[in-house]
């Protein structure tokens, strides 16, 4: 199916086939809905997605997150759900969230209207899923997401992967985590008291840069797991220098490969935090 624009060119081609698998509900929060897709069983996963939506290939994530014994929760922040990620919906989609300011209030280092929609679903999943709690995987603008929603006790794994916000324009905002210094001394709290956080990036992605992991290292020591995957231009895996979705569009499923390494990585860390071994 193609979905069109204002000027009727099609710009947008859904796979029929993307989110297959998966039960299509809505949630709803001061005044706030928006439409979740489900798969699995077990304790809850928030897979929220990166820029420009519910990819095909982040629906391919949450099937694997699904496999590995839990539930798969991923709301539909924007963008159109399944539509194959090209330049151009991508450029359509970073253009709105550049202008929305649920998302520039996260850049200030605010907290975002949208992180605590994402709160509440995590409430209210952990009540109907049961476990410890909820993990939580985002992706790209979202990647810092699951670091704010980590104030809450429910959250316990969370995964950033390639946290983008704030855009890295200015050398301070390279180091901003994108939450309130509040909401950053609360998720020390929690890190002393036992919380771990995960973090992915390409060692040469610009929108992830270094510095952000090296700010999460000072502020939670050994309890943040930074995984940095070299793409230099000399990368035995051949990862492209501007790679960034480490999950998705720039994931090599080639056994020994970086990023199957760390898939399975973020797959053990879920797994391990909400007890999913133990519950065998």
């Amino acid at each position: 199916m193609t979905v069109r624009d204002q000027g009727s060119r099609p710009y947008r081609q859904v796979d029929p086939h993307a989110l297959d698998g998966f039960t299509k509900e809505s949630f709803e929060h001061r005044g706030r809905r928006h439409d979740v897709f489900r798969t699995g069983s077990g304790p809850a996963v928030i897979v929220i997605h990166e820029v420009p939506g519910v990819t095909p290939l982040v629906a391919s994530f949450a099937r694997t997150v699904a496999e590995r014994g839990m539930t798969a929760v991923m709301p539909s922040l924007f963008g159109t759900p399944g539509a194959v990620a090209t330049t151009r919906y991508e450029l359509s989609e970073v253009a709105r969230v550049c202008i929305n300011t649920e998302f520039t209030k996260l850049a200030l280092n605010k907290t975002s209207s949208i992180t605590t929609y994402l709160r509440a679903l995590a409430a209210h999943e952990v009540q109907r899923c049961g476990g410890p709690g909820v993990g939580a995987v985002g992706m790209c603008v979202t990647g810092g997401f699951a670091l704010a929603m980590s104030v809450d006790p429910v959250m316990v794994a969370p995964v950033l992967s390639q946290p983008s916000l704030p855009l890295p324009l200015r050398e301070a905002q390279r180091r901003a985590l994108g939450i309130s210094d509040d909401d950053l001394a609360l998720v020390k709290t929690r890190v002393g008291e036992g919380l771990c956080v995960m973090g992915l990036r390409f060692t040469g992605d610009k929108m992830s840069p270094p510095e952000r992991f090296a700010r999460l290292r000072e502020e939670l020591g050994d309890n943040f797991i930074g995984i940095e995957i070299d793409s230099s231009p000399s990368n035995p895996w051949a990862y492209p220098r501007g790679a960034h979705s480490v999950l998705t569009t720039h994931y090599s499923n080639e056994p020994g490969s970086p990023t199957r390494r760390a898939l399975e990585d973020t797959l053990e860390f879920l797994a391990q935090r909400l007890g999913v071994d133990e519950a065998k």
